[in-house]
C-alpha cells in the first residue's frame, strides 16, 4: 500500500448498497468536512464482489451506487476495491494501511454498527482506538427513520420486492434507478408502435416486483415521462434475465450501448401473460396512458 503524506481526506465508511437516508446521513458528515478542508472521499465495496449465493440480492449495482454518491452525495472520490482484496485484513491494517496510506483520512465516519476487519472483528469503539493511534477523528452518524421505521437496506428491498416503489423512494431519498447500458431486443416494441429501451439488470441484483411502472427517463440532461415494464416478456416466451423495458414519450433517437437512467416512480400493475400480440399491444397504450398521460 502506499504511504501518504498529507492528512487530507474525509472518509465515509459503508457498504452503501442502496444509499438509501441512512447511508446518504454518512457519505453527508464527510462531505461537510470540506468546509474543513478535507476532501470527501468513500471507501466501500463493489456490490457485485459482496454478493452471496442464496442471499438477498444487493439494490444498485456499481455503476447506480457510483453514480449517486458522486453526483448527489458531493463525494469526491469513491475507493472501491474488490471485497475478496480485503477481506482477510485485521482492522489495524485496515486502519494503517487503508484508512491512512491509501486514503489520506484525517477524518473517518460510518453508521454505528459499521463493521470490518477479519470475519468483521472490529466496530465503532476499535476505530475510535486506530483512530487517536494513527491521528484521524471518527465520528459516529446516527441511524435515520422515515415513517417511524428505521431506514436499513433490508426493509427497502422489501418494499421492492412487493411493488411499494414509492415506499422505497422514501426510505432511499430518491427515486429508484436502473443505469444498465441499453442492449438491442427482438424490436417487437417497434413492430407495435411502442419501441422500448431494454436495460438487464446484474447477476445477483435484487429485481423489483414483476410489472408496469410509472418512471422517468434522463437522456443528455432531458427528462422524459416513461413507461417501464420490469419482468421476462411472459406472452412472448423471451427466457433471458429479468430486464427493464421502458418506452420514452417524445424520444427518438440511437441509445444502444449507453447508461441511461430511468427512475422508477410508481407502480401500475403486474407483469401478465396475454393471449396475443395485439391483446398486449392494446394493454400497452392503456399502460403507457397510465404511465405519462392521456396524451397518447
Amino acid at each position: 500500500m502506499k504511504a501518504v503524506a498529507i492528512r487530507n481526506a474525509a472518509v465515509a465508511l459503508g457498504l452503501f448498497d442502496g444509499v438509501h437516508l441512512g447511508h446518504r446521513a454518512v457519505l453527508a458528515a464527510a462531505a461537510e468536512q470540506k468546509n474543513n478542508g478535507l476532501k470527501p472521499c468513500a471507501f466501500t465495496f463493489p456490490p457485485e464482489s459482496t454478493a452471496k449465493k442464496g442471499a438477498a440480492g444487493y439494490i444498485y449495482g456499481n455503476t447506480e451506487k457510483n453514480y449517486i454518491i458522486e453526483n448527489e452525495c458531493a463525494i469526491e472520490r469513491i475507493y472501491s476495491p474488490p471485497f475478496a482484496e480485503l477481506c482477510g485484513m485485521d482492522g489495524e491494517t485496515f486502519a494503517r494501511e487503508i484508512l491512512c496510506g491509501e486514503m489520506g483520512a484525517a477524518f473517518v465516519c460510518c453508521g454505528s454498527d459499521f463493521r470490518f476487519g477479519t470475519q468483521a472483528s472490529c466496530g465503532l469503539a476499535e476505530l475510535a482506538g486506530f483512530g487517536s493511534r494513527y491521528g484521524f477523528t471518527v465520528k459516529a452518524v446516527d441511524d435515520v427513520y422515515c415513517s417511524g421505521k428505521r431506514v436499513s437496506s433490508t426493509e427497502i428491498r422489501s418494499l421492492i420486492e412487493s411493488g411499494d416503489i414509492a415506499g422505497a423512494n422514501r426510505f432511499l431519498g430518491a427515486p429508484y434507478i436502473i443505469m444498465n447500458e441499453v442492449s438491442h431486443g427482438a424490436a417487437l416494441g417497434r413492430t407495435i408502435g411502442f419501441p422500448t429501451a431494454n436495460q438487464v439488470f446484474g447477476t445477483g441484483q435484487l429485481v423489483p416486483k414483476y410489472g408496469v411502472y410509472a418512471s422517468q427517463v434522463t437522456i443528455d440532461g432531458i427528462c422524459y415521462s416513461s413507461m417501464t415494464n420490469i419482468g421476462i416478456k411472459p406472452t412472448v416466451e423471451y427466457g433471458g434475465a429479468p430486464l427493464a423495458e421502458t418506452y420514452i414519450h417524445g424520444f427518438s433517437g440511437d441509445i444502444y450501448g449507453r447508461n441511461i437512467k430511468t427512475q422508477l416512480l410508481r407502480f401500475i400493475r403486474p407483469e401478465r401473460r396475454f393471449s396475443s400480440v395485439e391483446e398486449l399491444r392494446k394493454q400497452i397504450a392503456a399502460d403507457v396512458s397510465a404511465a405519462v398521460g392521456s396524451e397518447n
